[in-house]
């Protein structure tokens, strides 16, 4: 009964960390939609590749527009918050605003719905031309039924409507191309 009941305490705590973990399947390189997500003016094509291993989740973003290429990686982690100098956001190309010389965006990462969305949410310092701000980011990557599609809503606390990204996974075959 001792031995029984002890498995059954061992699963209880471990099915929760199981879930809290990250579907493996958002790895991988995700490609931008241009016609289903909020108008990017600054790109004609956007690729995030997403690398979650245990606690840790790393981006890297490759990005055109004509013959200009931006390729930028950043790395969260859901154990702890990290300190990223300048936070890198897809639309800040054509938002006339840069992050703060010395200054990092502090940044915290939860899995949540069982681990089909990465939530992050950013406090990043920003310079305008009106001096200098602290921006505040929420993003959710979400992960739609079928594993093919990934949702980035971003909320700015300066804008009143959310920014909708709609990816597409792509094969490493193409991703290669």
């Amino acid at each position: 009964m001792k031995r029984i009941l002890l498995n059954l305490l061992l699963v209880l705590v471990l099915l929760p960390l199981a879930a809290v973990a990250g579907d493996p399947v958002i790895n991988g390189r995700w490609r931008l939609d241009t016609t289903r997500s909020t108008a990017l003016d600054g790109w004609s094509t956007a690729d995030v590749v997403i690398a979650a291993d245990g606690s840790k989740i790393g981006f890297h973003y490759d990005m055109t527009w004509h013959t200009t290429k931006v390729a930028v990686s950043q790395s969260v982690d859901t154990a702890q918050p990290v300190a990223i100098p300048n936070f890198f956001r897809i639309d800040q190309r054509h938002m006339a605003v840069y992050a703060q010389p010395k200054s990092a965006a502090a940044v915290t990462a939860t899995w949540i719905d069982g681990g089909r969305t990465l939530r992050l949410e950013a406090q990043v310092p920003l310079e305008t031309s009106q001096g200098n701000t602290t921006m505040r980011v929420y993003q959710e990557f979400r992960l739609q039924e079928g594993n093919a599609e990934l949702v980035l809503i971003e909320l700015h606390n300066t804008r009143s409507r959310p920014l909708v990204y709609h990816f597409t996974k792509v094969a490493e075959a193409t991703a290669k191309k």
